[in-house]
């Protein structure tokens, strides 16, 4: 297990299929999907967090209207 941690066979495994995967072009295009799937995954945490603030009113009155039916149906 010590060789795990110091450099031993897994490890250099790993790094020789690294540098296969960037000499094939199919490893390339895995790496640019990846990275456009991470934009895109970058873009939406924004946008959500951008408008969820604006969002909270809407669905503030929203609920208050639906309890406020709910209520005088009730009655």
């Amino acid at each position: 297990m010590s060789s795990n941690l110091s450099g031993g066979r897994p490890i250099v495994q790993t790094l020789n299929c690294l540098r296969v995967l960037l000499r094939e072009e199919d490893g390339q295009d895995l790496i640019e999907y990846s990275l456009l799937i991470t934009f895109i995954a970058i873009a939406c945490a924004a946008i959500v967090g951008t408008t969820g603030s604006a969002v909270t009113p809407i669905w503030t009155a929203g609920n208050a209207q639906i309890s406020s039916a709910n209520t005088f149906a009730g009655s």
